[in-house]
């Protein structure tokens, strides 16, 4: 029952612009599912679902593709790039600044390109911060990232 919900939660979202968990909730009702906000909710966070801009310029839900799917380092590129404004470099620190919004989303896309660089990171409304291995690394890392975008 719950890999056929999630399954139906991703067909949603890519036919829909979701913006909020109750608007989910109330599309997988319609579809047949008895769910309720907490189950959406937790549903959301094992798919890892994110929010990105909307052509409403809201925003809505949306999944990165599993690893396995083809043409993958493609669609975390678009994100990626979708969100990109700038990256700086503070010692062993790397910032990313993103358009308003987007941080979630460009953080999932960059965590789904396995930069060994990176030990960690963490993303707010429109920021990154990444702490990197070494100061070494991170200036190479900064340069890759802009070669990227």
């Amino acid at each position: 029952m719950k890999g056929r919900r999630q399954d139906k939660i991703l067909e949603i979202i890519e036919k829909y612009e979701v913006t909020t968990q109750e608007e989910l909730a109330d599309r997988l009702n319609e579809a047949g599912f008895r769910v309720t906000q907490a189950t959406v909710s937790r549903d959301i966070r094992e798919l890892h679902l994110f929010k990105v801009a909307g052509s409403s310029g809201r925003q809505k839900y949306a999944a990165l593709p599993g690893k396995e799917e083809e043409g993958v380092a493609s669609r975390y590129m678009d994100t990626f790039r979708a969100g990109f404004v700038s990256v700086a470099q503070a010692q062993n620190i790397m910032v990313i600044r993103t358009a308003s919004g987007m941080a979630g989303g460009v953080a999932a896309a960059l965590d789904a390109m396995n930069f060994t660089e990176i030990v960690g990171s963490i993303a707010g409304d429109d920021t990154i911060l990444c702490a990197v291995g070494s100061t070494e690394e991170t200036t190479a890392l900064v340069e890759k990232i802009r070669a990227m975008v």
